[in-house]
Protein backbone atom coordinates (compact mmCIF):
# COMPACT_ATOMS: atom_id res chain seq x y z
CA UNK A 1 0.00 0.00 0.00
CA UNK A 2 1.59 2.88 -1.04
CA UNK A 3 1.45 6.37 1.58
CA UNK A 4 2.01 9.85 0.60
CA UNK A 5 2.20 12.74 2.48
CA UNK A 6 -1.16 14.81 2.42
CA UNK A 7 0.41 18.30 0.62
CA UNK A 8 1.60 15.56 -2.04
CA UNK A 9 -2.05 13.90 -1.98
CA UNK A 10 -3.99 17.58 -2.37
CA UNK A 11 -1.24 18.36 -5.35
CA UNK A 12 -1.98 15.22 -7.20
CA UNK A 13 -5.27 13.95 -6.22
CA UNK A 14 -6.57 13.25 -9.22
CA UNK A 15 -3.82 10.80 -9.65
CA UNK A 16 -4.53 9.19 -5.91
CA UNK A 17 -8.41 8.29 -6.62
CA UNK A 18 -7.31 6.92 -10.13
CA UNK A 19 -4.95 4.85 -8.06
CA UNK A 20 -7.82 3.94 -5.90
CA UNK A 21 -10.22 3.02 -8.54
CA UNK A 22 -7.44 0.74 -10.04
CA UNK A 23 -7.23 -1.18 -6.51
CA UNK A 24 -4.89 0.31 -4.91
CA UNK A 25 -5.67 2.14 -1.78
CA UNK A 26 -2.90 4.86 -0.20
CA UNK A 27 -2.26 6.36 3.18
CA UNK A 28 -2.51 9.49 3.26
CA UNK A 29 0.06 11.06 6.35
CA UNK A 30 0.23 14.20 8.09
CA UNK A 31 3.55 15.25 10.07
CA UNK A 32 4.70 11.47 9.78
CA UNK A 33 1.50 9.95 11.19
CA UNK A 34 -1.35 7.85 9.40
CA UNK A 35 -4.26 9.98 8.98
CA UNK A 36 -6.20 8.18 6.74
CA UNK A 37 -6.70 5.65 3.79
CA UNK A 38 -8.24 6.40 0.14
CA UNK A 39 -9.87 3.78 -1.22
CA UNK A 40 -12.27 2.93 -3.88
CA UNK A 41 -15.89 3.74 -3.36
CA UNK A 42 -16.85 -0.09 -4.31
CA UNK A 43 -13.84 -1.48 -1.66
CA UNK A 44 -15.62 1.34 0.82
CA UNK A 45 -18.59 -0.30 0.23
CA UNK A 46 -17.70 -3.81 0.53
CA UNK A 47 -16.00 -3.48 3.61
CA UNK A 48 -18.48 -1.27 5.24
CA UNK A 49 -21.35 -3.45 5.26
CA UNK A 50 -20.17 -6.16 7.06
CA UNK A 51 -22.23 -8.15 9.10
CA UNK A 52 -22.52 -8.13 13.04
CA UNK A 53 -21.92 -11.18 14.61
CA UNK A 54 -25.57 -11.10 15.53
CA UNK A 55 -26.53 -11.01 12.20
CA UNK A 56 -23.87 -14.30 11.66
CA UNK A 57 -25.42 -16.35 13.90
CA UNK A 58 -29.21 -15.41 13.08
CA UNK A 59 -28.65 -16.25 9.44
CA UNK A 60 -27.03 -20.30 10.90
CA UNK A 61 -28.46 -21.98 7.90
CA UNK A 62 -28.51 -25.05 10.62
CA UNK A 63 -31.11 -26.76 12.86
CA UNK A 64 -30.59 -26.85 16.76
CA UNK A 65 -29.99 -30.75 16.34
CA UNK A 66 -26.55 -29.27 14.62
CA UNK A 67 -25.36 -27.53 18.11
CA UNK A 68 -24.02 -29.79 20.41
CA UNK A 69 -25.33 -30.17 23.35
CA UNK A 70 -22.96 -28.01 25.37
CA UNK A 71 -23.77 -25.25 23.89
CA UNK A 72 -27.83 -25.38 24.12
CA UNK A 73 -27.60 -25.92 28.15
CA UNK A 74 -28.77 -22.16 29.63
CA UNK A 75 -25.68 -20.57 31.33
CA UNK A 76 -25.65 -21.06 34.97
CA UNK A 77 -27.02 -17.96 37.18
CA UNK A 78 -25.27 -16.70 40.13
CA UNK A 79 -27.92 -17.16 43.16
CA UNK A 80 -27.69 -15.87 46.66
CA UNK A 81 -27.38 -19.84 47.75
CA UNK A 82 -24.08 -19.78 45.40
CA UNK A 83 -22.93 -16.73 46.68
Amino acid sequence: MKQIQLKDAKATLSAVVDRAVAGEPTVITRHGRKEAVLVSFEEWERVSKVPSFADLLLAFPGDAEDIPERLRKPARTLTEDSL
